[in-house]
């Protein structure tokens, strides 16, 4: 493992300022990272909670498209760091000084801070992107990287071929030195120790900070750049410098490593609902390695009428999340995330479903299979996953049948209105 005073030289910028079109109407009025994700967490709280646990202390989020909600995020959920001992998480939003133009690509947003690479003057620099869900200890990948005089170490984790085309597609030498890299390639090649499976860029860059402002300034003067590390600086830097792939091993030890771009509705609504197993794939409760986030005080999770002779009602929740402040009065809620402020009131059904903070849904509703963003009220009675014709009416509905509704909906005025919560028997 790497020393304190190693990490302590490592400076990590986060890219955190996708648009995250594939992920719209989620997306509509925040950035792709701040997206909520297993009902109390935003996606960036995943790598952030990894910068923490492998003691990185010197991070920078670099943030563009719909920041505000991010930035609060940032602000007043990770705000421990004490910053006069030179620790911190900081938010930087595009500073073009000439251009006056977002970010062109990935290169081209750590390109406009080389300002910050030259003031703060780390050895080694991680760049990252704050929309995975995964748990790495990069610490392990900087002292591979230091060991083999790397100029650029890249995180890597096989994936089968067939999906490979989404991803940078590495061919490395039994050193596992990259010698071949194509980013999105039609037809990926796959590795030939294990047919069938594709080694792919995680989009983790560990570099030497000289080198990278060395190739930044000159991928900054192409004219013929987009300006991309997978498509434009990686595959002239293993031309001439030492590149090298990092396995990927995921400190919760599972056979199979988990690792999840979040790129679609479906991808995000499998990840999520994939928490509710008896045993996920991904381990919120590892005492080991806690995922922090932006703590809210809230009272906690309650049923209401579970005492079938209380009004003939009956409070159900069968492998579901309860986040604090969420109330299930006389309902029956099955395999779903509920977010905090959540309520869910009688008779009514919830079944498959992730619903963010603060989501109302009315007497006798029946919700199946659906994304419901925040604050949402469903008035009494509304179905919603039952009939797609009616659904695709309002509502987008992704290739699996996913219905999304977007945050503050507002259903036609001639719905019954929600009823005003009522005091809780004793």
């Amino acid at each position: 493992m790497p020393h304190t005073q190693d990490l302590n030289k490592t400076l990590t910028l986060i890219l955190a300022g996708g648009q995250g079109e594939r992920l719209m109407p989620l997306t509509l009025d925040r950035a792709k990272p701040a997206v909520p994700f297993g009902g109390m967490y935003r996606i960036i709280d995943f790598t952030l909670s990894n910068c923490i646990h492998s003691g990185l202390r010197s991070i920078y989020v670099l943030t563009q498209y719909q920041a505000r909600s991010l930035e609060e995020h940032i602000r007043f959920g990770w705000n421990f760091l004490p910053r006069r001992l030179g620790q911190f998480i900081s938010v930087r939003p595009p500073h073009h000084l000439q251009s006056g133009k977002w970010y062109q690509g990935t290169a081209d947003a750590i390109y406009h801070n080389i300002d910050t690479l030259e003031k703060e003057r780390p050895e080694h620099v991680l760049i990252l992107s704050g929309d995975h869900i995964y748990k790495m200890d990069y610490g392990r990948m900087l002292s591979e990287h230091k060991s083999k005089n790397a100029a650029l170490t890249i995180g890597a984790i096989p994936v089968r071929t067939p999906e490979a085309s989404r991803f940078g597609v590495f061919e490395v030498d039994e050193d596992r030195r990259v010698i071949g890299f194509q980013e999105k390639p039609g037809e990926p090649r796959p590795m030939p120790e294990r047919p069938g499976w594709s080694l792919a860029s995680m989009g983790i860059y560990m570099f030497e900070r000289d080198k990278l402002i060395e190739v930044l300034r000159e991928d900054a003067a192409r004219e013929d750049s987009s300006h991309d590390f997978g498509k434009d600086i990686i595959p002239r830097m293993i031309k001439d410098s030492p590149v090298y792939a990092h396995d990927y091993v995921d400190v919760s030890g599972g056979a199979e490593p988990y690792w999840r771009d979040i790129g679609t509705l479906d991808s995000f609504y499998e990840a999520n609902i994939d928490l509710c197993r008896v045993e996920p794939k991904f381990n919120l409760y590892d005492s080991n390695w806690p995922i922090y986030s932006l703590i809210r005080y809230e009272p906690p999770a309650k049923t209401v009428f579970g005492d079938p002779g209380g009004k003939g009602l009956r409070a159900e929740v069968l492998d579901s999340l309860l986040c604090l402040g969420a109330i299930i009065s006389g309902a029956k809620v099955k395999r779903s995330i509920i977010s905090s402020q959540v309520r869910v009131e009688e008779r009514a059904t919830v079944d498959s479903s992730i619903l963010f903070t603060g989501v109302h849904v009315g007497k006798d509703c029946r919700i199946r299979r659906a994304i419901i963003d925040k604050w949402v009220r469903i008035p009494d009675g509304t179905e919603i996953g039952y009939d797609p014709d009616i659904d695709s009416k309002r509502f987008k509905i992704t290739p699996s049948g996913i219905v999304v509704i977007p945050h503050g909906y507002e259903f036609e005025r001639s719905s019954a209105p929600a009823p005003t919560p009522q005091p809780t028997p004793t």
